[in-house]
């Protein structure tokens, strides 16, 4: 899996490479930031999308449909996770001995020329912090290149070419595709069970956590108050960073809505963060990008206007607009700890009725954790489940959302999208906080609610 030396040749101005699945969340930036280095980019995806669209702007030709003819001139292929040998472009190009890596390899290789190479992992938050890591290093007049897994309206994109010599990346486990990575900085955010189609178990996560922590040349800045972390950290040597003041990097003087806090770095004061953004959860995504930027040497002053400029990503926690007085938030959260930190942060905003209309993310991990999502899922107010989002799977266990309601006293199972917005419109009321979560198009309940 891992060839990124050979995919070096392919990586050069003037080359025609075909990306399979282009539409995809890190595939679209790779797709442009391929197109800015000189290369030739084509691409393909199942369907027509705001993504596709966004590339045929800039001059990319997508083909809607996985066709043998999509590759016809292409020097490589760089495939998505989700396609596989049987793809019809993929088997194409392996039968005309055409090249064919991984996603994460190129965006290894891409690394590998720049100085300041900091990617961000974790099992939640990662988009967050890479978000906030790109606004203190665009204060710090850094001039990045950015891969962000969503959208951050600085950028006005999701990715960013730069021409200084820092890359910072978004890094995720998945498939062990960061270990493809050439971090010279590696943050670990957390380390939970999840993705557990491909990992055996969580001691199998902490091992490839392991591997990519120890791949960093320059260091690693991990979680100290997860234990999860700390074991998955076992022999490497780390700059730990927590709420804790056993930490090395730690807080002080946190106000009680998380959102304003000093930053101490090995005892002393480096800088004071005021927040635009809620929640425990996003006080350590802060946490962790200061400590990212004062093992780069960044001054706090950078810092703190960085972070206070940040007010969001896209689907994080993002204001949508309003509904007969009721606030509409849409939210990528999919895994259980990601609801329970998404649904506090609603809490601390003040006394409202919570209406959540939640869909899972695939049926693996739906089985997987199941009892934690009936935990984390019941503190909702009101609860509307949709269908489980399949993503890339089929579904052989046989488990659907409805089974997710039966166990949630009050919850109700509304199979489709436009099932789950006429709910809303029955039932959401002036005063209402509405939020629609889940890593699939659950958004587009809550837009068509809007559109009302």
């Amino acid at each position: 899996m891992f060839k990124s030396r050979k995919i070096a040749q392919f990586l050069t101005p003037g080359r025609h490479i075909h990306l399979v699945g282009i539409g995809g969340v890190s595939m679209r930036p790779l797709g442009l930031v391929l197109k800015g280095m000189g290369m030739e980019v084509t691409g393909s995806d199942m369907s027509a999308s705001v993504s596709t669209k966004e590339l045929e702007a800039q001059g990319i030709p997508v083909a809607i449909g996985h066709h043998a003819e999509n590759i016809e001139g292409a020097d490589c292929i760089i495939r998505t996770a989700a396609a596989h040998n049987d793809n019809p472009e993929i088997a194409a190009a392996r039968a005309a001995g055409i090249p064919v890596f991984e996603r994460a390899q190129a965006w290894g290789e891409i690394m590998k020329s720049y100085k300041n190479a900091v990617c961000i992992s974790g099992t939640h938050g990662k988009t967050t912090t890479t978000s906030m890591m790109t606004h203190i290093l665009m204060e710090a007049n850094l001039d990045p290149t950015v891969m962000i897994g969503g959208y951050l309206p600085l950028l006005h994109a999701g990715h960013r070419v730069g021409h200084g010599d820092t890359i910072v990346l978004e890094s995720c486990e998945y498939c062990d595709s960061f270990l493809n990575f050439f971090p010279t900085l590696a943050v670990v955010l957390n380390v939970e069970a999840d993705h557990l189609d491909y990992f055996k178990d969580l001691a199998d996560i902490q091992k490839s956590f392991h591997k990519f922590a120890s791949l960093a040349t320059f260091g690693v800045a991990a979680n100290g108050d997860d234990p999860h972390t700390v074991q998955a950290m076992e022999g490497i040597d780390y700059v730990s960073f927590g709420l804790k003041d056993t930490n090395r990097i730690h807080t002080a003087n946190m106000c009680s809505d998380w959102r304003h806090f000093d930053v101490i770095c090995d005892g002393e004061f480096y800088c004071h963060l005021d927040m635009g953004v809620l929640g425990r959860h996003n006080a350590f995504n802060a946490l962790a990008a200061a400590a990212a930027a004062w093992m780069m040497g960044i001054p706090g002053e950078a810092v703190s206007q960085g972070i206070q400029s940040f007010h969001g990503a896209g689907r994080r926690m993002e204001f949508k607009g309003k509904f007969h007085g009721a606030d509409v938030y849409d939210d990528y959260a999919h895994h259980p700890d990601e609801v329970a930190a998404t649904l506090d942060a609603l809490r601390s905003m003040g006394d409202h009725r919570i209406v959540l209309a939640f869909q899972p993310h695939t049926y693996t991990r739906t089985k997987a954790l199941f009892d934690d999502f009936v935990r984390e899922l019941k503190k909702a107010d009101v609860l509307v489940l949709a269908e489980i989002y399949a993503a890339r799977e089929r579904n052989t266990i046989g488990i659907s959302s409805a089974d997710l309601a039966a166990q949630i006293p009050g919850s109700v199972y509304r199979e489709t999208l436009p099932e789950v917005t006429a709910y809303l419109k029955e039932i959401v009321r002036e005063g209402d906080v509405v939020i629609t979560m889940g890593a699939g198009d659950i958004f587009r309940a809550g837009e068509a609610l809007l559109s009302e």
